[in-house]
């Protein structure tokens, strides 16, 4: 199941979209600095899903969001 639909990304305002961006990031970079330190994750696609979330907002606000 994804993050984020992107439905749901084109309906967020560019305020919230920004701060969605900033949590994700902070949640990515703790998963990645628990799997440096040889913490198993309990979710391994939890990283791989975090990037595409990010992916995704990124992208949608460079075209321009509401079509």
């Amino acid at each position: 199941m994804p993050i984020l639909r992107t439905k749901e990304i084109r309906e967020m305002k560019p305020e919230d979209l920004n701060k969605k961006i900033s949590e994700l990031r902070l949640e990515l970079m703790k998963e990645k600095g628990n799997m440096k330190m040889g913490r198993a994750s309990k979710n391994t696609k939890k990283i791989r899903q975090l990037k595409k979330a990010i992916a995704q907002i990124l992208t949608i606000k460079s075209v321009g969001g509401k079509k």
